[in-house]
């Protein structure tokens, strides 16, 4: 048995460690643990603080999902305070995080999970004139043909941004992938195992194609953000204002902030996004997914075939409050309902269990809690106990690892603490979240006729599960809940999300069109129009998935404030009662071929997207270090071994 550890596990922002415990005969992880190994008490912070302002703190959570925290914050004041925002701040809000998600979609999976599949090294050993051939058959063979709703408003000629498919766009790509292998000096490309033998998966013109477009998209994506610098200022971390937006809008004004003129550069990043997506994204991911299909690799599925969750998604009108205190009517505005749990979809839709999220269970702390039994957190009571979130506590217990220093660690402690994250709970059990869980939701509801009048995004929803079942002759019960599924979930959500930036894009231009240009319901700013004591919570469907802020407000500050995130919901630690977590689930469902470089680890974790960071560090079971590869461009790179 041999026991690895991965820390931090992540490309980008964040800190995650993961250990398992590896058959080395057979290559079966046997245990797993997944540990959040920062905490910054974000939620101390907001104490006593002015509610109005909770937004621009909490939202400093993560600068990778910008704007997530900041929506689902203003959301939970709203709800609190019973504030109905106006029309155009809803559209706005939508397509901010709209477009937040095909960003956010776009980066993770080419910068951020594109090289768990994809190598640059094979690339060098492609032919460019058949890497253009390929090109082309990819996106004849796995090009989605959907759109959403007719656009009311196209300003788009044609697709600006095509993929290049020529033999001499692909030989100069193949020369300067070649330079940068030939001087020793990886810089991007340097923290992985490129001898890993799953690289040889794929021929190498689809690992030249890839790199070709990974480059690309490190361009392209910065563009796609461009609705949140102009409706919020800027980009990361825009603005919002409880009760709307805080960006004015004239058509006859030019140095008003929203105007034509900005309105046509936000519906040029939007049609971007459109094209990225429909010619890059999806024919890449699909034609890669559809190859290890293929091989067999439908594992990593963790929770998915057994509990996965979601809010809901896109309130199509205004609306006042979320949970039943503030009015309840968030889910009844929904354009994706996807809110509830869908429990056992690994036995096939028919036979799961769907259960409904309504405006009453927020409140209810038999539906609703976490527990720290397992995490560096202690509970005033017991640490066995669940607390709903607005009674939640965050007081820190760390007890440090089961070997090593508190600050070297050789192994943790699974029978103890052993994470900075709480372990969320429905009903007792633990869920998976994600652009995974809200397509099982949506496929297991129209499956058992709980979708009578479905949305034009629900039915797109399921023409894409039905067009890629088709192309992977897989039915959907045996592809969603696996590691390609829920990779290629995310890709379908980019998709459906682009056509609801457009959709809102068009509702907005009509309702100004109509003359209604308020962006904000400021009646209940002043304090002295507030209750001496209210509760609420700001939910919403992020890239990573189900996100929720819960806040208790006092005498007119914040008393108590809480966030579940998604990836709390999916890299929890173990319960002794509801079992693993997504994370430590997904682990233990995937085989690894070479224990001191587990690429499979590595990419069945990427595939939820965690928060992430910047270099790997792998150790063997007696703690020695195997090698420490940093890829910070300037201090160069340096690899140890």
């Amino acid at each position: 048995m041999r026991h690895v550890v991965v820390d931090p596990i992540t490309r980008i922002e964040g800190h995650l460690r993961v250990e398992v415990q590896v058959d080395e005969g057979s290559g079966k992880v046997t245990d797993a643990l997944s540990s959040g190994t920062a905490w910054r008490g974000l939620e101390i912070i907001l104490k006593d603080r002015d509610p109005r302002d909770a937004w621009a703190y909490i939202q400093r959570i993560c600068g990778v999902c910008t704007t997530a925290h900041a929506l689902a914050s203003v959301r939970a004041v709203e709800d609190a305070l019973g504030i109905k925002i106006p029309k155009n701040a809803n559209y706005i809000r939508n397509i901010m995080a709209a477009t937040l998600t095909v960003q956010d979609h776009i980066v993770h999976f080419y910068h951020l999970h594109a090289l768990d599949w994809v190598s640059p090294v094979e690339a060098l050993a492609a032919d460019p004139i058949a890497t253009a051939n390929l090109q082309n058959t990819v996106l004849d063979t796995y090009k989605l043909p959907l759109t959403g709703p007719a656009s009311e408003v196209n300003t788009e000629a044609y697709p600006h941004d095509f993929p290049a498919a020529t033999p001499q766009y692909f030989a100069a790509i193949k020369d300067k992938v070649k330079a940068i292998v030939d001087s020793g000096q990886l810089g991007i490309f340097a923290a992985q195992w490129w001898d890993h033998p799953d690289y040889k998966l794929l021929p190498p013109e689809v690992h030249l194609m890839a790199v070709a477009h990974y480059l690309e998209m490190l361009d392209k994506q910065r563009e796609l953000v461009t609705p949140h610098v102009i409706f919020g200022g800027k980009n990361p971390h825009p603005h919002y204002v409880v009760g709307g937006m805080p960006c004015a809008i004239s058509l006859e004004d030019g140095n008003a902030p929203i105007n034509a003129a900005r309105l046509s550069i936000i519906d040029r990043a939007i049609n971007m996004g459109r094209t990225l997506t429909n010619y890059y994204y999806l024919p890449d991911l699909l034609a890669i997914g559809a190859a290890y299909v293929k091989a067999g690799r439908v594992d990593g599925g963790g929770l998915a075939k057994t509990c996965v969750l979601a809010y809901g998604a896109y309130p199509m009108e205004d609306y006042k409050g979320t949970s039943k205190d503030g009015g309840g009517e968030f889910f009844h505005h929904l354009l994706i309902r996807c809110n509830g749990v869908v429990e056992n979809f690994g036995q096939g839709a028919a036979n799961a269990k769907f259960s409904e999220i309504k405006a009453e269970d927020v409140s209810s702390p038999e539906i609703f809690t976490e527990s720290v039994e397992h995490s560096w957190y202690r509970y005033p009571k017991s640490d066995s106990d669940m607390l709903h979130p607005w009674e939640g506590v965050t007081e820190p217990k760390f007890t440090g690892p089961k070997e090593g220093t508190p600050t070297e660690w050789k192994t943790l402690n699974e029978q103890g603490k052993y994470s900075w994250l709480k372990t969320p709970k429905w009903k007792g059990k633990v869920c998976e979240v994600g652009p995974l869980a809200r397509y099982i939701i949506i496929y297991t509801k129209a499956q058992q006729g709980l979708l009578p009048d479905m949305t034009w995004a629900e039915k797109m929803m399921l023409d894409q599960i039905e067009a890629v079942s088709k192309l992977l002759g897989l039915a959907p019960e045996v592809w969603l809940p696996t590691m390609v599924g829920r990779t290629a979930a995310r890709a379908l959500d980019c998709q459906l999300n682009a056509e609801i930036n457009k959709f809102f894009f068009d509702r907005l231009i009509a309702n100004i069109k109509s003359g209604d240009t308020n962006v904000a319901n400021t009646d209940k700013w002043g304090v002295n129009t507030w209750p001496k004591e209210c509760r609420g919570v700001g939910l919403y469907e992020a890239p990573r998935g189900a996100l929720s802020h819960w806040i208790v407000i006092k005498d007119g500050r914040t008393d108590n404030y809480q966030c579940v995130v998604p990836t709390t919901w999916n890299s929890c630690p173990r319960d002794e009662k509801a079992g693993h977590g997504a994370y430590e689930l997904a682990m233990m469902e995937t085989n690894v071929q070479i224990p001191d470089k587990p690429l499979e680890i590595a990419r069945v974790i990427r595939s939820f997207d965690p928060c992430m960071a910047c270099a790997t560090h792998m150790y063997n079971a007696k703690g020695e270090r195997i090698n420490v590869i940093t890829t910070d461009p300037y201090s160069g790179t340096r690899v140890e071994k």
